[in-house]
């Protein structure tokens, strides 16, 4: 046999880089390559390009072959160059000393006859940020602004923003947003326009914080001859260009009437736009400006449902849900609009989970008198679909448009036919519904009693569904007669109840039993008081010690307690506060309405990761406040300013938990606190709870009486001297930090702007200067168009005292919210009416 010739040994191939090697290999070639005049020299240039590139693809460090790739790049091959400048971009900033070798190069091709290399070449300069190379770029970046190619103006507009980014001052100092604005106004090209309108935005918004000076050219951009200009081109745009004019143009407050109906038959065809990006942005700028003409929003909505429902048949499903969400905003503001056209809204087989619930939704809130029997049928086919969710959610939409009473008689009977399905997940969801009816229709109750009083406890596993038919037990037993064995069952297995939930209903259903029908339900009601007591949960074993001592001091009250008369539920709370709402609404066409949250909800830092939003203005801690991580004021502000922007919603939270104590939904019985049960006490318990206890005066007495409407009267108190305020007031922001975290919210208000002051807003030093000329000083401020939000504080003239507001200003509905924090609780009120007169004056001087 021949001997085996050994195989020669094949260079690694550009998908399968063979590490340092391949990298030395590399090397090797490109300086052979360097400054070959063969006359495939740039062929074979492009080939170990595409294996530099390839190296870079599949994460190996070719850095080291930097030097070698800039001596190659001397080449007039397009492809060539595009693969050096990627490669120089990609290695630059993590080797600044390096990329100090490709500024001859770039600078070179900045100058080259192909307007496509000189742009490339101008891209790929901006595109190193390393702070030591920033003198080489205010030159060929001034120079590209003027370049009579568009494609290269197009790439200078962007790359001053990147100069910005930067340096700052060497972009401001070379006066480049100005250039950037003449461009802008001046240039025949859309493209450039469009990038030139882009980076201005982007420059002055950043530097508004600094500078009166770009807060001023703010107001500019969204002036009458400005937004006209753009809006007359916004036909030659791109569609990345329109949004962001029309995105411009939502934010413009016209001055009458004629100005909104000239932008709306500007924008009239842009609703048919095949993107739909295009169409939600002009959408955002129709429900802006009609916002304040109620008829004319009105037709705005019936005008703009046909292209929405366009939308949502086209397109892939993300696109469909996209739309989606916002339609399913505009359907919650206005259901009546869209009642008819509630067939658009269902589910088809093709459409995924995501899509299908929204859907759902929908059709709840546009349900009406004239549509439920076809909307009710339609869900009650969704409640056998295999997508068990689905199916939760369809029954849930029946239950609710129950609740909105329309036709309740045969929903009643729908739902009560969902219970003959024996599937787990429908029986435990119809009957969470079904009590809820119950609590809203108590005449209903015979029919559906009827009905659950068939239904085997053992059965139902889900935890809701089993706390739903225990309440109907204890609800009606006396309409049940299987009632107290169904529950002294239930107590017998007391321990194999893993469910808290079901525990705690089961106390309180036999309990409610046990007073309707005490000879059969006394037995189980001694075991399930003995089951809880000795029960390891804590509220569980709670709530049978209330009701142990509760039945030891007296049945009746014992009665009186568990089981008052009751008043149907007529209005069940909402899941998400109209302020949220309508803050969704002002950020349309935006992610905040995918997320049905507003954008402070999720890109402020306190939502990010495990930290915790102190009470603090300035400091986001982890755990315990440390005072040695105060940032100040003024720190903060540069860094972070649109964190300012965000709510405190501990302190919102706690405001309403003191305010809603007042008004529970149910009441203790009068007779609670009637003479008769308080001499019942034995004379010692009374000396114990007077011994030690505070005495009231006189004064407090009469409160009390006149509270309970006996007719005492007293004297109105004097009306409040006028308040005066310190002309200096001196408060650093340690200081303000502290007395926000210690003092107790005073007063929460919200008051209206005038229309000139909303506009003023979009040079936010206006209204900080307006109010320093009140003696109400400014120690921080932030946001972006349309939230504002400010941070004030003053002095009681002659005293130490202070006040601390929080300013949150709305320029779209020209609201503010006020928060009010004072040293002195009893002058609050006279600060308030002071700070929303001066407030008012806003703009109108």
């Amino acid at each position: 046999m021949a001997p085996t010739v050994p195989s020669a040994a094949k260079s690694a191939s550009p998908s399968q880089p063979s590490g340092k090697s391949e990298v030395a290999d590399l090397k090797q070639q490109l300086r052979q390559l360097a400054g070959s005049r063969a006359p495939d020299a740039d062929d074979q240039r492009r080939d170990v390009f595409k294996r530099v590139i390839s190296c870079m693809t599949a994460g190996i460090d070719v850095s080291a072959a930097f030097g070698e790739m800039v001596l190659c790049s001397a080449t007039s091959d397009v492809v060539t160059k595009k693969m050096c400048y990627l490669y120089v971009g990609a290695h630059a900033r993590a080797h600044p000393d390096l990329a100090l070798l490709t500024i001859n190069f770039l600078q070179r091709d900045c100058r080259d006859q192909d307007p496509t290399i000189r742009g490339l070449a101008l891209r790929s300069l901006c595109s190193h940020r390393v702070p030591n190379l920033v003198e080489y770029l205010v030159t060929p970046l001034t120079t590209g602004l003027k370049d009579p190619s568009a494609y290269v103006r197009m790439i200078a507009a962007v790359g001053a923003a990147k100069l910005y980014h930067i340096s700052a001052t060497a972009c401001i100092d070379a006066d480049l947003p100005a250039s950037l604005k003449a461009l802008m106004l001046s240039d025949p090209d859309a493209q450039v326009v469009a990038n030139c309108l882009h980076a201005l935005q982007e420059i002055w918004t950043l530097e508004a914080a600094n500078s009166e000076a770009a807060a001023r050219e703010i107001e500019t951009l969204y002036s009458k001859p400005v937004v006209f200009y753009l809006l007359n081109k916004i036909k030659e745009f791109s569609e990345w260009a329109q949004c962001i004019v029309l995105e411009l143009a939502s934010k413009f407050l016209p001055s009458d009437n004629n100005e909104i109906f000239d932008i709306m038959n500007l924008l009239e065809d842009r609703l048919h736009h095949a993107n739909g990006a295009v169409v939600l942005a002009t959408i955002k700028v129709f429900l802006h400006l009609t916002m304040s003409m109620t008829d004319v929003h009105q037709q705005v909505y019936e005008r703009i449902k046909a292209p929405l429902l366009t939308l949502v048949g086209a397109g892939s499903p993300e696109q469909s849900y996209s739309v989606l969400c916002h339609l399913h905003l505009l359907v919650m503001r206005a259901p009546m609009l869209f009642s008819s056209d509630y067939k658009s809204f269902y589910c088809q087989f093709s459409d995924p989970s995501y899509v299908k619930k929204l859907k759902l939704e929908m059709l709840t809130a546009i349900a009406n008198e004239n549509n439920t029997y076809e909307i009710v049928t339609e869900l009650c086919e969704y409640a056998g679909n295999v997508d068990v969710p689905i199916a939760r959610e369809s029954i849930r939409a029946v239950g609710k448009i129950a609740l909105q009473q329309y036709d309740v008689n045969a929903i009643v009977d729908r739902l009560l036919q969902f219970l003959e399905m024996d599937k787990d997940y429908v029986t435990a969801e119809t009957l969470v519904l079904v009590k809820d009816l119950l609590r809203k229709y108590p005449q209903w109750s015979h029919d559906c009693i009827a009905v659950v009083g068939n239904i085997s406890s053992k059965n139902i596993q889900e935890p809701k569904g089993k706390a739903a038919l225990i309440w109907m037990l204890g609800e009606y037993s006396q309409d049940m007669h299987d009632a107290p064995y169904i529950l002294e069952s239930l107590v017998e297995n007391w321990d194999e109840e893993h469910s808290p939930e079901v525990r705690l209903h089961l106390l309180t259903a036999v309990m409610k039993c046990f007073f309707k029908r005490p000879p059969e339900t006394q037995k189980a009601l001694g075991a399930t008081l003995a089951a809880g007591l000795s029960d390891t949960h804590q509220d569980v074993h709670d709530r049978a010690l209330f009701y142990y001592r509760l039945l030891q001091y007296n049945p009746n009250v014992a009665e009186r307690v568990v089981n008052p008369p009751k008043q149907a539920v007529s209005v069940f709370a909402d899941t998400q506060s109209s302020e949220i709402k309508d803050r969704i609404f002002d950020e349309f066409n935006s992610l905040s309405v995918v997320y049905q949250k507003p954008s402070y909800m999720f890109t402020d830092k306190e939502h990010r990761g495990p930290f915790e939003y102190s009470e603090d203005l300035t400091s986001l801690t982890v755990g315990a406040d440390d005072p040695e991580n105060v940032i100040s004021a003024q720190r903060y502000q540069e860094n972070d300013n649109d964190l300012l922007l965000s709510t405190s919603d501990k302190e919102d939270n706690g405001t309403k938990g003191s305010n809603d104590s007042s008004t529970s939904t149910y009441n203790a019985p009068s007779d609670l606190i009637s003479p008769s049960l308080i001499s019942s006490q034995t004379s010692a318990e009374t000396s114990l709870i007077n011994t030690g206890g505070p005495t009231y005066s006189s004064q407090s007495n009469f409160s009390l009486d006149d509270l309970l409407g006996l007719g005492v009267t007293e004297a109105p108190a004097p009306p409040p001297p006028a308040l005066t305020l310190n002309s200096k007031p001196v408060l650093d922001p340690g200081t303000f930090q502290r007395k926000w975290g210690q003092l107790t919210l005073a007063l929460s208000q919200e008051c209206s702007l005038s229309p000139q002051g909303a506009a003023s807003l979009m040079n936010p030093q206006s209204l900080i200067r307006h109010m320093q000329s009140n003696y109400i000083q400014c120690i921080a401020s932030g946001g972006q168009p349309p939230n504002y939000k400010f941070f004030f504080y003053a002095q009681k003239d002659g005293a130490t005292a202070f006040f601390l507001v929080e300013c949150i200003v709305n320029t779209a509905s020209a609201k503010a919210q006020l928060k009010i924090k004072a040293d002195d609780g009893t002058a609050a009120e006279a600060f308030s009416t002071l700070f929303q007169s001066d407030l008012s004056k806003f703009g109108l001087s």
